[in-house]
């Protein structure tokens, strides 16, 4: 299909505009706001209904405790998406094409299986996110709120026909709804500020279980779908021509990170502020969403859970989307063709409505995905590092030592978590804590 006029015009005028103000041609304080776009739809993966779960356990358990955590989960996926980004910039090519170039062919095949596994993993818990929420918001069966849920990603992911703007301009609105919703939920929930801000700054491990709560904040945070979709974002928005525009790429997208994962960070950090203030006095073992939805209504009122339930239904559907052009990215990356957009959203959701059908507890379908993305994530960490630390790859780009250090020990701090939550949900008992 081709692109309507209107749509594909406004992404043909930000590349000219990313070009003239390349060139140095146009200026002004909001020159840059060309170049935003790839960090604020990589930024939703950091925001999906995984993410709520685990929050909200955090904070009704354990108070304002583990705001800390997020700090540093937030810092580390900066890091990865980042160096994504800069890939893209620099190669002109997306991290899988990259695997595909340089790996065995055995080595890629397999890359391109496991990473396959994990978007639909991915795409289970974001599609079941925004179905829970549509439900509980509009009281109707879970199956009708997924069959809604898929018709409207479908119609978004239609957008992508009309080039990289208008997708980037719609995820980025239902970033800003989600943002909204959670700076309400602060003006509603009596919250202690100073305890927050002491926490957020002042690391503490209170026992076991808190442990395996952090781990799956961290788990939650650091997707894997991400880390590949930033690079293939960044790859053709507007190819430099040399290696000062490149320069100036890297700059804008490196401010541009920072902004768009410091709003997902405080997002869940305000999930974590809301649901210490509302559960963790009375109601700790509030631990899912359909809970703290429940919960929410008696304790903060009606808006205060009707909020909470129009964030996750954005959260849902734009990470859903998200998780879909990944998916596509994967595919063309790792093996060199794609099938149309509809047919991967089709065969993406199944999963979701097979579970739903069957009568799988959807809390244990959300615990499965984790599994399945703690497996697959060392995948793309490993790669993105290698590559970011070759100068034949990168040339003048490549990351400086420090900055590969810092990169692989992330990489080693986030393995050997997710390998801590591999074994404690397989039932392997890990001297000290507490089954989960």
């Amino acid at each position: 299909m081709t692109a309507s006029p209107r749509s594909s015009s406004l992404s043909d005028r930000t590349t000219t505009a990313i070009r003239e103000t390349l060139a140095g041609r146009r200026r002004g304080p909001f020159s840059g706001m060309v170049f935003a776009g790839p960090a604020v739809i990589a930024s939703i993966a950091y925001m999906d209904p995984g993410n709520f779960a685990t929050n909200i356990q955090a904070g009704a358990k354990y108070g304002y405790t583990l705001l800390w955590v997020v700090l540093m989960a937030n810092l580390i996926a900066m890091l990865f998406q980042a160096l994504s980004a800069r890939l893209g910039i620099v190669t002109g090519r997306n991290l899988a094409e990259l695997c595909r170039d340089r790996f065995p062919l055995p080595v890629v095949l397999v890359m391109w299986v496991v990473s396959e596994i994990a978007a639909m993993a991915t795409d289970l818990a974001e599609f079941l996110g925004g179905a829970i929420g549509l439900a509980l918001l509009f009281d109707m069966p879970l199956l009708v709120g997924m069959a809604i849920t898929a018709v409207v990603t479908l119609a978004i992911l239609l957008f992508e026909r009309g080039g990289f703007r208008p997708m980037e301009l719609i995820i980025g609105s239902l970033v800003g709804l989600i943002g909204l919703c959670y700076l309400i939920e602060m003006f509603i929930a009596p919250v202690d500020w100073a305890a927050a801000g002491l926490h957020v700054f002042v690391p503490e491990m209170p026992d076991g279980e808190a442990l395996l709560i952090s781990v799956g904040i961290i788990g939650a945070t650091v997707m894997p779908h991400a880390v590949y979709l930033h690079s293939g974002l960044t790859q053709n928005r507007a190819p430099a021509t040399n290696d000062q525009e490149r320069r100036t790429l890297v700059r804008f997208s490196n401010r541009e990170v920072v902004l768009a994962l410091a709003v997902a960070g405080l997002v869940n950090m305000a999930m974590v502020v809301m649901a210490s203030s509302a559960f963790h006095a009375g109601h700790s073992e509030v631990a899912e969403i359909e809970t703290a939805y429940h919960t929410l209504t008696p304790l903060l009122g009606v808006a205060a859970a009707e909020v909470f339930l129009i964030s996750l239904i954005a959260s849902g559907v734009s990470s859903s989307v998200v998780g879909t052009m990944a998916g596509q990215m994967i595919m063309q990356g790792f093996v060199g063709f794609s099938i149309p957009i509809w047919v991967r959203r089709l065969v993406t959701m199944l999963p979701a409505f097979v579970v739903v059908a069957l009568g799988i507890n959807a809390t244990k379908a959300l615990v499965i995905s984790q599994v399945i993305l703690s497996i697959a994530l060392p995948v793309p960490m490993i790669a993105l590092v290698y590559f970011s630390a070759s100068r034949e790859i990168m040339g003048q780009f490549v990351a400086r030592r420090s900055i590969s250090v810092i990169a692989v020990t992330g990489t080693v701090v986030v393995l050997a978590l997710n390998l801590v939550l591999l074994l404690d949900i397989f039932g392997i008992d890990i001297p000290g804590l507490p089954p989960l």
